[in-house]
C-alpha cells in the first residue's frame, strides 16, 4: 500500500513539474519576443528575475506547515528522482553553475580537481553515509552523533562544525546571488545581497525542508535548462554540432593554436602581447624593489615614499594646464597609499603577485600540472590530488548535503536517491569543460585584438559591478586589445559567456535565472541546517525537550532570519571568492564530520571520548591552518608541504581519524545499546527494536 501511495504522489508531481517546465518554456519565448519588439534589456532581467524568484515564493508560501516531520525532514515521503533532482539543486551551488566552467577557463586541466572530487565525492556518500543515516532515522546530522556517542558534547561539537561549514558555503551562494542581482538590476552589490536575501528567505521560512525540497526541484530545472542552451547553442555557432560535449575537442584544438600564436614573439599578434608582458615583468620587478626597499628601510622608507607622491601631486596641480583626470590619478595615489609597513608589504605582494601572473606566457589550456620546471609541475600535482580528496570526503559529510536522505520514505529510496542525485550533477558537470573552452574560443578570437574604442557595452558593465572581476586596460597604449591586459575573473565567465559571444539577450537572461536559482537552491538548505541544528540541537534537545512544537518552529524561523541577515552582512564585505569559500567548507566537513561519521557507522568500538577528541582534532587542525595561510586573514604563514589552503582537509582528516581511534582505545567501549544501534544502522533491511523520535 504505501508503495502504491508513493508511486501515485511521484506521478502526480510528474504532471505538476512537467506543466510548470512547459510554462518556463513558454515564458522564455516570451521574454524573446518582447526583445526583438525592442523591449529594453534592463526590463526583460527585471522580468526574469523578478517572475522567478516569485515563482520560487509562490511555492514556498504553498508548502508552508506546521508539522515538525514536515518541516524538518519533508515527511520523508520524496521520492527518490525528486529527491536526486533536489538534491542536485542543492548541490549544484553557485560554485558549481558560476565558478565550475570558470575556474577551468582560468586553470584548464589543473580545474578539473573540482569535477573529479564533486563528482567522486558521491561514490562515498552512496557506500559510507546516506543509507546508515537513513535507517537511523532522526532530523539532523548532530542527532546521529548524539545518539551514536551519547551526551552533550559530541552533539554540542556537531552543531558547531555544522553551523561553521555551512555559513562559509552560504556565503558563497550569496555572494552570488548579489553578483547577479547587481548585474541585471543595477544596484551595488551591497544592495543587491540584501535584495537577493529576500528571495532566500521567502522559499524556506514557512515551509522549512517541505518548502526548500520542491523549490529545489523547481529549480534544478531552471538551472540545467539556462545552463545547456547557452553552451549547446555556442557548440552549434563554433561547429556545427548540437553536443557541446563531442564538439569539445575540436574547439580544444583551436584553442591550443591560438594559445601558441599569441605565445609566439614572431607573429604579430605575439609580438603585441609580449610587449604588453614586459610592462607587467617591468610592474612585477618595480613592486618586488619596493618590498626589498620597505624591509630594509622600515618606516623611513615609507614615509619619503609618500612625500614622493605628496610632492608629485602638488607639482601637477601647480600647473595652469593640468589634466583633471590626471590630477584626480594623483589625489588618489596619495590616499590609497599603505598607511603602515603591514599593509605595504600586503598591497606591494598583491602587486608583484598580479602583475607576475600577466607577465608569463599564456598556460596552455590541455596541458596538464602546466610549470616552468619540474618542482612547480610537482607543487600543482599535489595540490590537485590534495583538492580532489578534500573535495571527495567533503563531499559525504556536508549536514546539508546528507541531510536530503532523511526525506526519502525508505533506505532503498535513499539508495536510488543518490545515483538519481549523481545523475542530475552529472548532466551539468560533464558540460562545464565544453563551455569554459567555448568561453575561452570567444574571447581569443572575438575580444583580443577588438578596439578599445569599440568595446561591447557588457565589459563596462561588468566592470561597475566589481573591478577585479572585469577590466580592460590599455597597458601599451596602442588602441587594440591583447589577452594580457584582459582581467576576466571566474565567477563571471558563465554570466557573461552569452554576451561574450554576441547570444541574444534572452540568453543572458535565462543563464542570470539559472545561477539565481543555483544560488537560491543551496542557500536555502543551508540556512535551513544552521537554523535546525541551533533550534532542533541546542534549543529542543539540550535546552528545553519538553518545548512545544510550534514553539520550536518559531524559533527555527526567527534564528533563520538572523543567521540570513547576518550572512548577507559578512558577505557584502567580500571575504573571498566563490570557489575558495565553498572549497573551504568541504575541508572543514571533512575534517569535522567525515571521520566521526564513517566510523561511527563501520567501527563499533568509536566511543564517546574518541569523537570529542577526532572531531575537535579534526576541525582545529583545518581551521588553524586555513586561517594561518589564507590571505584575507593577513598572517601569511608558510604553507606545509606547499598545500594550499582550500585543501585544509588533507590535515584536518588524519587528525580526526587518528583522534577517533586514540581516543576510543584509550577509554572505555561503548555501552551494548550503543553498539546494538550500530547493528541497526548497519544492516539497512535488518528490523531492529531501536527506536528512534520520527523514524
Amino acid at each position: 500500500m504505501a508503495t502504491q501511495s508513493t508511486a501515485s504522489f511521484s506521478a502526480q508531481l510528474t504532471r505538476y513539474y512537467s506543466f510548470y517546465t512547459g510554462g518556463f518554456v513558454a515564458f522564455v519565448i516570451l521574454i524573446a519576443i518582447l526583445e526583438q519588439m525592442g523591449v529594453p534589456n534592463k526590463i526583460l532581467g527585471y522580468m526574469f528575475l523578478g517572475a522567478t524568484v516569485l515563482l520560487y515564493a509562490g511555492i514556498g508560501i504553498m508548502s508552508k506547515t506546521a508539522d515538525v516531520s514536515e518541516y524538518y525532514v519533508a515527511g520523508r515521503r520524496v521520492p527518490a528522482l525528486f529527491n536526486g533532482m533536489a538534491t542536485g539543486a542543492d548541490w549544484m551551488s553557485a560554485a558549481s553553475f558560476i565558478g565550475m566552467a570558470g575556474t577551468l577557463y582560468l586553470s584548464g586541466y589543473d580545474g578539473l580537481a573540482f569535477v573529479l572530487g564533486w563528482t567522486g565525492g558521491y561514490c562515498l556518500v552512496a557506500l559510507l553515509l546516506a543509507p546508515y543515516l537513513r535507517k537511523f532515522g532522526q532530523f539532523t546530522i548532530p542527532d546521529f552523533l548524539g545518539a551514536r556517542y551519547g551526551g552533550n558534547i559530541p552533539r554540542s561539537i556537531g552543531v558547531f562544525a555544522a553551523i561553521l561549514c555551512s555559513f562559509t558555503y552560504v556565503i558563497a551562494q550569496i555572494y552570488g546571488v548579489g553578483l547577479i542581482t547587481s548585474r541585471f538590476t543595477g544596484l551595488e552589490f551591497s544592495v543587491g545581497v540584501f535584495a537577493g536575501l529576500a528571495g532566500i528567505l521567502v522559499c524556506s521560512f514557512l515551509g522549512g525542508m517541505k518548502a526548500v525540497t520542491w523549490t529545489q526541484v523547481a529549480q534544478y530545472i531552471i538551472l540545467i535548462v539556462a545552463y545547456m542552451i547557452p553552451v549547446v547553442w555556442l557548440s552549434v555557432k563554433h561547429t556545427g554540432n548540437p553536443v557541446p560535449q563531442i564538439a569539445y575537442g575540436y574547439v580544444l584544438e583551436k584553442v591550443t593554436a591560438r594559445e601558441q600564436v599569441l605565445n609566439d614573439p614572431t607573429t604579430p599578434d605575439g609580438a603585441k602581447e609580449a610587449e604588453v608582458r614586459a610592462i607587467f615583468k617591468q610592474k612585477q620587478e618595480a613592486a618586488e624593489g619596493k618590498l626589498k626597499a620597505l624591509e630594509a628601510g622600515g618606516a623611513a622608507y615609507l614615509a619619503e615614499e609618500k612625500g614622493k607622491l605628496v610632492q608629485a601631486a602638488a607639482d601637477l596641480k601647480a600647473k595652469p594646464d593640468a589634466d583633471p583626470a590626471a590630477v584626480a590619478a594623483a589625489d588618489k595615489a596619495v590616499a590609497d597609499f599603505p598607511v603602515d609597513a603591514a599593509a605595504a608589504t600586503a598591497a606591494w605582494k598583491k602587486a608583484a603577485a598580479g602583475a607576475k601572473a600577466k607577465a608569463g606566457p599564456i598556460a596552455a589550456h590541455a596541458e596538464p600540472f602546466a610549470g616552468k620546471d619540474d618542482e612547480a609541475r610537482n607543487k600543482k600535482r599535489k595540490n590537485f590530488l590534495a583538492l580532489v580528496l578534500c573535495l571527495m570526503v567533503g563531499t559525504a559529510a556536508l549536514p546539508h548535503i546528507l541531510m536530503r536522505y532523511y526525506t526519502t520514505p525508505s533506505v532503498k529510496e535513499a539508495r536510488k536517491s543518490v545515483f538519481w542525485s549523481l545523475f542530475f550533477i552529472f548532466l551539468l558537470y560533464f558540460t562545464a569543460p565544453a563551455l569554459a573552452v567555448l568561453a575561452k574560443f570567444d574571447v581569443y578570437t572575438l575580444l583580443v585584438g577588438s578596439s578599445f574604442s569599440e568595446l561591447p557595452s557588457w565589459v563596462s558593465a561588468w566592470a561597475a559591478v566589481d573591478k577585479t572581476l572585469m577590466s580592460v586596460t590599455d597597458i601599451n597604449k596602442d588602441g587594440i586589445v591583447q589577452l594580457a591586459e584582459i582581467t576576466i575573473g571566474g565567477d563571471l565567465i558563465v554570466l557573461a559567456t552569452p554576451e561574450i559571444a554576441g547570444l541574444p539577450y534572452v540568453i543572458t537572461g535565462l543563464v542570470a535565472a539559472g545561477g539565481l536559482a543555483a544560488a537560491l537552491s543551496t542557500a536555502d538548505g543551508l540556512l535551513l541546517t544552521i537554523a535546525n541544528a541551533l533550534s532542533h540541537d541546542v534549543y529542543y534537545k539540550m535546552i528545553n525537550p519538553h518545548a512545544a512544537t510550534t514553539r520550536r518552529l518559531a524559533i527555527s524561523k526567527g534564528l533563520l532570519l538572523v543567521v540570513a541577515v547576518f550572512a548577507a552582512y559578512v558577505t557584502s564585505l567580500k571575504p573571498g571568492d566563490i570557489l575558495f569559500l565553498v572549497g573551504a567548507a568541504f575541508s572543514l566537513a571533512a575534517s569535522a564530520f567525515f571521520p566521526a561519521l564513517a566510523l561511527g557507522v563501520f567501527w563499533k568500538r568509536a566511543n564517546k571520548w574518541g569523537a570529542i577528541l577526532g572531531m575537535s582534532a579534526g576541525l582545529g587542525t583545518c581551521m588553524y591552518y586555513m586561517f594561518m595561510t589564507y590571505p584575507f586573514f593577513g598572517v601569511n604563514a608558510p604553507l606545509w608541504w606547499d598545500i594550499n589552503p582550500i585543501s585544509a582537509g588533507i590535515f584536518g582528516m588524519p587528525a580526526g581519524i587518528i583522534g577517533v581511534v586514540v581516543g576510543s582505545l584509550l577509554t572505555a567501549a561503548p555501552s551494548k545499546e550503543v553498539q546494538d544501534l550500530v547493528d541497526h544502522v548497519r544492516y539497512p533491511n535488518l528490523e531492529g527494536d531501536i527506536k528512534t523520535e520520527a523514524a
